[in-house]
């Protein structure tokens, strides 16, 4: 069950719905099959799909930077994209919602979000940092200026349940319209 709030719920509203119950449970299946290769010895493929509840099937594999091709496909979505693809997508949906109870028309939104596999403090291998850099553009006569987009950078982050679920360190650098960093010293950081 997806839920869906009316257009004049507030972020308040929304706050105490999500306090008060379960919002719903979200599933996606994945499917591998061997295809005839041989198993033992390690060099069967990775590429596998994601089924998801709207009927999309996503071509997925290991990453190449981890299991490399031909085991891994190089042009399948892998687990590592898709977490730092989530956290960028749900940071962008938050920001969108807030800029428009805001009054502010966005036209654009693109994200060159990068994440960064390492050895965490546990020494276990983890996504330890993902980086988004959000370029946003506006129409209209209500422009935001650095000082409400960092805000409203704040906010989305603050709202994100992706980043809300784990604990990778978030970074947020926005760019200006032009593509140049915002004056950002203090950060959206988890």
């Amino acid at each position: 069950m997806v839920p869906h709030w009316p257009a004049s719920m507030g972020m308040r509203e929304l706050s105490g719905l999500l306090e008060a119950k379960t919002v719903g449970d979200y599933r996606a299946s994945i499917e591998w099959n061997r295809a005839g290769e041989d198993f033992a010895d390690n060099r069967y493929s990775r590429g596998h799909i994601w089924r998801f509840d709207g009927g999309i099937d996503v071509p997925a594999s290991s990453s190449p930077q981890v299991v490399p091709p031909p085991m891994s496909i190089e042009a399948a979505v892998d687990p590592e994209e898709a977490f730092v693809a989530s956290l960028a997508s749900c940071h962008m949906l938050w920001f969108l919602s807030l800029a428009q109870k805001e009054g502010f028309i966005v036209d654009h939104y693109s994200d060159d979000a990068i994440g960064t596999l390492a050895m965490n403090a546990h020494r276990k291998m983890a996504m330890t940092e993902v980086t988004l850099r959000p370029r946003v553009s506006f129409v209209g006569s209500r422009q935001a200026d650095n000082s409400e987009l960092i805000a409203l950078h704040h906010q989305a982050h603050e709202h994100c349940y992706i980043a809300n679920s784990v604990t990778t360190r978030i970074r947020c650098e926005p760019l200006d319209a032009a593509g140049e960093p915002l004056d950002y010293s203090t950060g959206v950081q988890q």
